[in-house]
């Protein structure tokens, strides 16, 4: 082929979207849900909760040196990480339920991507003008002074933003006051440094650069989401059957032109630059910024509002006969709903009985398997048993431990002439025990019998016990 045909590109570049400034109800829950996240975020390593002098008195914190989750007055240990999965399954099935009620509302105000990239449009436009400003510069070829000063002092406060947001995230996992002080005096581990470069940096590039191509082509949310949508999703969506034909000029009598004035106002605030008039598309995050653009521009020309609005595709024949649509709440009140609501409800319960019932001492047993027994001297038989005492209390306390079973069996602890031993507070410790069983008294005929070990804590008398296996074989 010659070089005077040569073939075309079946890949464009990406051309970057200027959303404009809008202002409205759903602008304003965005500014809000983003002030309030972004403030638990930063905010909360920095809570200070007192759980006596010597476990952490940071509220939330994730200790992989100790291997403990606190969240306020709760302790998560590592056998217990049902709870962490329980709080997924939550999380899980709330994203369901939404998506099912509202479309992709998580997406559109809660999603971290969506939030970031909220906060670095919002300085681009404090530095940078609004829309038509920053196509302008955009576009300018040349990189004079002036450009190179808006585009450096952007990036610079992007970067600090990414950094605060991987300073934050590292304070999660040790105590916050000292860490930062680690890490300002160069003392911190280098695990520290390289999660705060890595969180800075993508941050930087997914808020500041890739914004709706993390959206679009990186998240698989939007690729799922139809199994959890029907017909009675509420989802922003454009009522053709009023805006068509749109247009500016005047209504004639021989053009009937429709509410919508083609003003580009709503394509123009999408973050994800689409237009919400050619129908559901998979791109839309359903942040509702449209309807605030639209809403504004039907009030300015004496129009009602809601040409963009919330909307269930099961309303439109009613909507387009002239017909009022179906409550609200039929839309969010059905079977897809209040099942997800349910099994919602119940994993929570479950998660707060299992929290509220689980005792503040555990133990685990675990026999000795070679030998599985031995014979003494004097002819009796003796089993051991490696005996982990869990004490979740924030002071030392004393664990007596006791049989029930038969009663000429006793217990033995190695390394002490009593039954009970001193446990460190909020730690796990590990006591060889011996169960002796006299030679008269040795089980006939059976190479095991059960045998139940408890464990009292003797400050408050709480009990706990763990069922086991004595083996061995008389003569």
């Amino acid at each position: 082929m010659s070089d005077s045909n040569p073939i075309p590109s079946l890949y464009a570049a990406r051309e970057p979207i200027f959303p404009r400034r809008v202002s409205g109800m759903f602008r304003n829950l965005k500014w809000l849900i983003l002030a309030v996240t972004l403030g638990i975020y930063y905010l909360t390593p920095w809570i200070r909760w007192d759980r006596g002098p010597s476990l952490p008195d940071q509220a939330v914190l994730l200790d992989l040196a100790n291997r403990r989750f606190y969240f306020f007055w709760i302790e998560i240990w590592p056998h217990e990480f049902y709870f962490v999965a329980g709080l997924l399954i939550m999380a899980g099935l709330g994203l369901f339920l939404f998506t099912s009620a509202l479309g992709r509302v998580w997406c559109g105000y809660a999603c971290p991507q969506t939030v970031w990239t909220d906060l670095y449009i919002l300085v681009e436009r404090w530095i940078e003008g609004d829309r038509n400003a920053r196509l302008r510069l955009h576009h300018q070829k040349k990189m004079d002074f002036r450009k190179a000063r808006l585009r450096v002092t952007k990036w610079i406060v992007w970067l600090f933003i990414g950094l605060a947001t991987g300073g934050a995230w590292v304070f999660y996992f040790a105590d916050a006051p000292t860490l930062l002080v680690d890490l300002f005096t160069l003392n911190a581990h280098p695990i520290a440094y390289g999660t705060v470069a890595v969180l800075t940096l993508t941050t930087f590039f997914f808020g500041g650069f890739a914004r709706e191509q993390i959206c679009i082509y990186a998240c698989p949310w939007p690729r799922i989401q139809a199994a959890m949508m029907d017909e009675d999703t509420l989802v922003v969506g454009y009522r053709e059957w009023r805006g068509e034909p749109r247009g500016k000029g005047k209504r004639t009598t021989d053009t009937e032109l429709g509410d919508c004035i083609d003003c580009m106002a709503c394509v123009n605030v999408c973050p994800v630059g689409i237009d919400i008039r050619d129908g559901q598309q998979m791109e839309c995050i359903t942040c509702a910024l449209c309807i605030d653009a639209c809403d504004d521009m039907m009030a300015k020309v004496g129009k009602p509002r809601g040409l963009i609005d919330y909307m269930a595709l099961s309303d439109e024949p009613n909507e387009r006969a002239g017909k009022p649509p179906k409550n609200i709440w039929k839309h969010i009140l059905r079977p897809r709903t209040i099942m997800y609501t349910s099994l919602w409800s119940f994993v929570g319960v479950a998660l707060v009985f299992a929290l509220f019932i689980r005792p503040e001492i555990e133990l685990t047993v675990a026999p000795e398997r070679n030998p599985t027994f031995v014979t003494l001297s004097d002819g009796s038989i003796r089993n051991t048993y490696d005996v982990r005492l869990r004490n979740k209390h924030g002071e030392e306390r004393q664990f007596k431990l006791s049989l029930k079973g038969d009663p000429s069996m006793r217990i033995q602890l190695e390394g002490t002439p009593y039954t009970s031993v001193p446990v460190p507070p909020d730690a796990s410790y590990l006591q060889r025990v011996y169960i002796v069983t006299p030679k008269t008294a040795a089980p006939s005929g059976a190479e095991a019998t059960d045998v139940r070990i408890w464990v009292e804590d003797l400050t408050n008398g709480e009990r706990v016990y763990k069922d086991t296996t004595f083996n061995g074989r008389g003569n």
